[in-house]
């Protein structure tokens, strides 16, 4: 703490005028009535095609139906508010939004059935079957139109948050060049607060404000609407517990980054133990039914793709061989899953001899992962396949094989493998993936270091739920082209 006065200040912080301080963004309060506007559309569309559907036209038996259909959305809305999908932490954030939306329906439904065998209603179980899941389809789409449209503004640097990051030096850095690689998060870090202070110092360009101690002031001075605070020693359970006091007043919203900062919430429970809460961790399930259902799900989906797509790929096929010379098709060794050798398929997207040029290109500084941006050796073909990932497409073959799965870490070259640390070889309990983590996150722009955490956190964390997510966000990743070459 300082020595001019700055603990009074901070014990005495409506002094500042901070109690009466709103927090509520503009843009958040914007964001929020347009998705009060989309839910009650997508809910008013879902019953009108239900209503249609199921009874066609208007006649005095189906008049309360009519009525139901007039008072669905605004029912829906206020489900969605109870269910807290409208707080601002909730919006713009993806996966747990949609959660609470399904949920929502989930629960429309289950009550709705409770309630008719409880009062003993009929119900026209037909129209209720169509409604609430077209409800909440609608809902999820417009949903996801609006988020598509805040990840742009985003982009373009609006409709950000202003954070403090309070922890070391080296997690502040890394936080940083996170949110700035990915903008859709929201997150602008505007400040720093350091162990220590170093005031005038800034880290990632960004300038150091005070020490952890002085976070409230730094929030106020930098009209911030968010504190970070990292992993360190020196922020113990008790000064984050008057750290959070100390914000509430102003409505400031506070994240914390745990020790386990690769483990997923599924992954973790907060077990009460002789009035402690303890964080209990289950190990990550690396065998089992579960695997069994991902290996099926895996060559089911990777051989419906290869028959839907044999025409395309007997097109890119010839477009390899017409284009320059040699085989369609390019074989190579890479490592699967507990260190078992297997020959990867992809097209050929370099000319001849390629791998002899590779060993005059290679140099110290490229680490394990070698890419090269613009590659000399790249045909003019290879490169428009490479930007969307066309060239993987016959690996789907592997897949079908069982020598890698829809979605895993990248599949690594025997020599990338030898030079593997212990830390590292975890990617290989698992096995490797024609998607991932890696590429949905930057692909070739990754450094060698983000890209092994990206797999290992993706070993770690692992589900169904999970590889749907990621290859749902493949199609963007892939049509978008960014940091493929």
């Amino acid at each position: 703490m300082r020595g001019d006065g700055v603990m009074a200040v901070v014990r005495t912080g409506h002094e500042l005028g901070w109690g009466d301080r709103p927090r509520t963004l503009a843009w958040v309060r914007s964001y929020r009535l347009m998705a009060v506007a989309g839910d009650l559309c997508g809910a008013a569309i879902g019953a009108g095609a239900a209503f249609t559907v199921r009874f066609g036209g208007i006649t005095p038996y189906v008049l309360p139906y009519l009525l139901v259909s007039m008072v669905l959305p605004g029912v829906w809305c206020c489900a969605v508010a109870l269910n807290r999908a409208y707080e601002p932490r909730m919006l713009g954030v993806g996966s747990e939004e949609f959660r609470r939306i399904v949920q929502t329906g989930v629960a429309l439904v289950a009550g709705t059935a409770i309630g008719s065998y409880v009062t003993k209603t009929d119900v026209a179980r037909g129209y209720v079957v169509l409604a609430l899941p077209l409800v909440t389809l609608f809902t999820l789409v417009l949903r996801y139109a609006l988020r598509r449209s805040l990840h742009r503004r985003r982009a373009a640097g609006a409709c950000m948050r202003k954070v403090v990051a309070a922890g070391h030096e080296s997690s502040i850095e890394e936080l940083i060049r996170l949110f700035r690689r990915e903008h859709h998060h929201g997150m602008d870090v505007v400040a720093a607060c350091l162990p220590g202070g170093h005031p005038g110092q800034r880290v990632a360009d960004v300038p150091v404000a005070g020490d952890l101690t002085d976070v409230p002031i730094v929030v106020e001075q930098y009209d911030a609407d968010t504190v970070a605070v990292l992993a360190c020693p020196e922020m113990d359970g008790q000064a984050l517990r008057r750290l959070a006091w100390r914000l509430e007043r102003t409505r400031t919203e506070l994240v914390v980054a745990p020790a386990l900062m690769d483990v997923a919430g599924p992954r973790t429970m907060i077990r009460p133990i002789a009035g402690m809460p303890l964080l209990h961790v289950d190990h990550p399930e690396l065998a089992g039914v579960r695997q069994l259902v991902k290996n099926v799900f895996d060559r089911l989906v990777a051989a419906v793709l290869l028959v839907l797509l044999s025409p395309a790929l007997a097109g890119l096929a010839a477009a390899v061989r017409l284009t320059s010379p040699g085989p369609a098709l390019f074989r190579q060794t890479r490592v699967g899953r507990d260190g078992r050798l297997f020959t990867i398929v992809k097209f050929r997207t370099m000319r001849r001899g390629s791998e002899q040029q590779k060993v005059t290109l290679v140099s110290d500084r490229d680490g394990l992962l070698f890419k090269l941006r613009n590659d000399p050796r790249v045909t003019p073909l290879g490169s428009l396949m490479r930007r969307h990932s066309l060239d993987e497409l016959p690996q789907l073959l592997n897949v079908v094989r069982g020598h890698m799965s829809l979605v895993g870490p990248r599949p690594p070259l025997p020599e990338e493998v030898a030079r593997y640390g212990d830390d590292v070889r975890r990617r290989l309990l698992v096995r490797p993936g024609l998607t991932g983590l890696w590429q949905v996150s930057g692909r070739s722009d990754l450094s060698w270091e983000e890209s092994v955490r990206l797999d290992l956190r993706y070993v770690e964390n692992w589900s169904l739920t999970l590889d749907l997510q990621i290859l749902w966000k493949t199609w963007s990743a892939v049509a978008r082209g960014q940091g493929a070459y």
